[in-house]
């Protein structure tokens, strides 16, 4: 018995942890990455393309830097992730080397994949690297992101990767062998090996499953990544790294989550999932009609109120009278800018302020209904 969706997957994106790289103590484990690397090698070998998003910069730099246990504060992390980075990259390369392919490295963080003049070069650069026939390994650029501007986790990446690479299919390797409909270690949990709805796992207890070491995702994390791949219409199998192999040529291991959207415009689906919103704008009625329904610009006339710091191009939440998030988009206008353009018109803001002024809050190329 096999899966058709994954066995005939022509472009795949699979995604690794922490913990199953890494030994106990929290150091690289070069066994472990070369089992690993011999399974994402056959991915190669029967002619798809690789993409591999890989944790572990952090945890492979503990132990060169006399770090006990991974830190807690930003500045000794980014130390971590910048002696880490090199460690796991060459690692990577000299195993895939044994099967005759060649890497590349990609790092990425939230501007290069949301801002309009950055993201179509990140999508340039895989698509090149693909097609000399290279296995692009990605990972957040741990040693500038801050804590504001960060995807939190890399199965979020993944997620990301997989709809802007139009991949076919979305691997996620953990501890956990798969979604279960209680803690896997409590009796009488059972292991759901398909879930072709969300309504499948309605109910599902999934707090403290997965690891809590050197890495920093759980089964939460996982299942948010699965909702938006499915959602942008790419199946997701979860299963642990023991079973890669299996996973990956489309024998029947793990939870297979079912694709159940369409893909959405690129960047648009980064735009609503990978940004944190730096401030929030409060729309009318009228406005928010304009918004969901028209799929309209947003004009200064529509908003009533602002909130946050930010600074042009960077996202902010939309909101209506009530509060309610209806939107996320790249606002044209710094905050401290705003609170004198509001409920006017932009005919009336150019005559007075001049024809820099003649333009949207945020326009709709910018903009993601949520």
């Amino acid at each position: 018995m096999s899966r058709p969706a994954v066995s005939g997957a022509r472009r795949v994106v699979v995604k690794v942890g922490s913990s199953s790289l890494t030994t106990a103590s929290g150091g690289l484990d070069p066994a472990r990455v070369r089992d690993l690397v011999d399974h994402l090698a056959g991915v190669r070998a029967r002619g798809a393309e690789l993409v591999l998003v890989s944790s572990g910069a952090i945890a492979a730099g503990l132990a060169p830097l006399a770090f006990r246990r991974r830190p807690r504060d930003l500045a000794r992390q980014q130390a971590a992730a910048s002696v880490g980075q090199g460690i796991l990259v060459h690692r990577y390369t000299e195993e895939f080397a044994r099967h005759g392919q060649v890497t590349g490295q990609v790092l990425l963080t939230v501007d290069d994949v949301t801002r309009r003049n950055h993201y179509r070069n990140a999508q340039r650069t895989f698509d090149k690297l693909l097609e000399l026939g290279a296995v692009p390994i990605v990972n957040e650029n741990d040693t500038v992101a801050t804590s504001e501007i960060r995807f939190g986790d890399n199965d979020r990446l993944a997620a990301l990767v997989a709809h802007l690479v139009h991949a076919d299919l979305l691997v996620l390797l953990s501890d956990v062998d798969g979604l279960y409909d209680a803690p896997p270690g409590r009796p009488g949990s059972t292991l759901l090996a398909d879930v072709h709805s969300w309504d499948d796992v309605t109910g599902v207890e999934v707090r403290g499953a997965g690891s809590a070491g050197v890495g920093t995702g759980g089964m939460e994390t996982k299942l948010d990544a699965a909702r938006i791949a499915t959602g942008a219409g790419i199946p997701v199998v979860l299963t642990d790294t023991a079973h890669a192999g299996e996973a990956l040529t489309g024998a029947v291991t793990g939870t297979l989550f079912h694709a159940t959207g369409r893909r959405r415009p690129t960047r648009l689906l980064w735009l609503a999932h990978a940004t944190e919103p730096r401030g929030r704008l409060v729309l009318d009625a009228g406005a928010v009609r304009a918004v969901t329904e028209r799929r309209a610009s947003l004009l200064p006339a529509g908003v009533t109120d602002v909130g946050g710091s930010f600074v042009a191009g960077d996202p902010v939440e939309l909101v209506g009278p009530e509060g309610r998030p209806i939107a996320r988009g790249l606002v044209n206008y710094d905050a401290v800018e705003l609170p004198g353009l509001l409920g006017r018109s932009t005919h009336d803001l150019a005559r007075e302020l001049g024809a820099a002024y003649e333009r949207e809050v945020v326009h709709r190329d910018d903009l993601v209904v949520l």
